[in-house]
């Protein structure tokens, strides 16, 4: 084999072994590897209420990574910084939406500037928090489930590429694997208008209890050992459904569906068939 030949199948091998590189990079999990080392900018949205409920579940919640707390200026100045991540309250505004219609809680990355004007932020993961015109203060009674839940799904997200890349899906496996053994308030507010009185005698046991809202949210604030407890968030098209655990604040259960006129917003029939499928 002459020089010439030698040199050029070197070449390529380099230009293989970068390529094969630069594709383990791009991976969500080599992506957030560096989480726990990087100080998480907790972001004050400016509702004073909210504001404060976060920074208290923060302080008493977040373990895996130095944080610190920033208003929304700050956070807008280093949005663009890969120094940081961002745990940030979200507006989503979904295809065919004429303005955002839930508010999220999000993790993010900060990103680099490509030189367009655009912030290459990378979501971590985002949970459903309250409608976008304001909750009705259910989403401050869920709070600590849903910033336990963020820090749950960015640890794992370190360590496995399978879970990087379920996002909300990635809750269900504690229902999967759990769930059969607890017991669950349902708030009847929380049940879809679609369900008929059939589905819900076929699909509920007698560890299913069917309770009002304010029954249901006092459970979850009780602490009610061994016991999930629903809360949906539904506005414009989407509506998400969970089931927390109230002694763990633990998310067990999301599930989100397009709301239309067969099916409207909270726990569908087929929600209570794939949970009555686990017990």
């Amino acid at each position: 084999m002459n020089m010439k030949r030698l040199t050029t199948l070197f070449t390529l091998l380099c230009v293989g072994l970068s390529l094969f590189a630069q594709g383990k990079v791009t991976t969500r999990k080599h992506m957030f590897a560096d989480f726990s080392d990087k100080i998480t900018k907790v972001v004050m949205c400016g509702n004073e209420v909210l504001d404060g409920a976060l920074r208290q579940e923060v302080v008493d919640i977040w373990t895996a990574s130095p944080f610190e707390f920033c208003p929304m200026a700050e956070y807008e100045s280093l949005k663009k910084s890969d120094k940081y991540y961002f745990l940030v309250i979200t507006a989503g505004q979904a295809k065919g939406e004429e303005a955002p219609m839930v508010r999220f809680l999000t993790l993010e990355k900060g990103g680099a500037d490509k030189g367009d004007n655009v912030a290459l932020r990378t979501e971590v993961i985002s949970l459903p928090l309250c409608p976008a015109e304001g909750g009705d203060g259910r989403e401050l009674v869920y709070l600590p489930a849903l910033v336990k839940g963020v820090q749950e799904f960015a640890l794992q997200a370190m360590e496995s590429e399978k879970a990087a890349y379920s996002g909300m899906n990635w809750f269900n496996g504690n229902f999967d694997r759990k769930g059969g053994i607890k017991r669950i308030y349902l708030a009847r507010e929380d049940v879809s208008e679609s369900v008929s009185e059939k589905d819900v005698e076929k699909y509920l046991d007698e560890d299913i209890i069917l309770c009002d809202e304010d029954e249901a949210d006092k459970a979850y604030t009780d602490k009610t050992y061994n016991t999930l407890v629903s809360y949906t968030v539904s506005a414009g098209t989407w509506s998400y459904k969970m089931l927390l655990e109230a002694d763990t604040d633990t998310l067990y259960y999301i599930r989100k569906h397009k709301v239309n006129a067969k099916n409207a917003p909270g726990f569908l029939a087929e929600d209570l068939k794939r949970i009555s499928k686990k017990r």
